[in-house]
């Protein structure tokens, strides 16, 4: 799978459509609503709720590709992937890693 950003880019991550004025401004509530939709992944996780974190990874997986945000979106996919792969006596501390890369690139999302 190819990935659209570097592994050394910590740079701001903009949309595809950031050029885009008809897509500005649902852009930018994306944007907005995303420190919320980080906070409900953390609580998730810390609260070892599988369920919620395979649903709210893979809706950030649909959303982020749906405002430009292609690489936050693989980030998300990758997230939900582990987590289907996990038996399901697993707890999700294995995913640490992979949470905080989702969660590293949410923090370098901009408009």
């Amino acid at each position: 799978m190819a990935r659209t950003f570097s592994q050394g880019d910590r740079g701001p991550i903009r949309s595809s459509f950031s050029d885009d004025p008809d897509m500005l401004e649902l852009v930018q509530e994306f944007v907005e609503n995303l420190p919320g939709r980080v906070a409900q992944l953390k609580t998730a996780y810390d609260s070892n709720d599988r369920v919620s974190l395979t649903r709210l990874s893979h809706q950030l997986k649909g959303a982020s590709g749906g405002y430009g945000f292609d690489g936050v979106g693989a980030a998300a996919g990758r997230v939900e992937a582990s987590l289907l792969a996990l038996p399901a006596d697993s707890d999700v501390a294995s995913l640490k890693r992979e949470l905080n890369e989702l969660v590293a690139m949410c923090q370098r999302v901009c408009v």
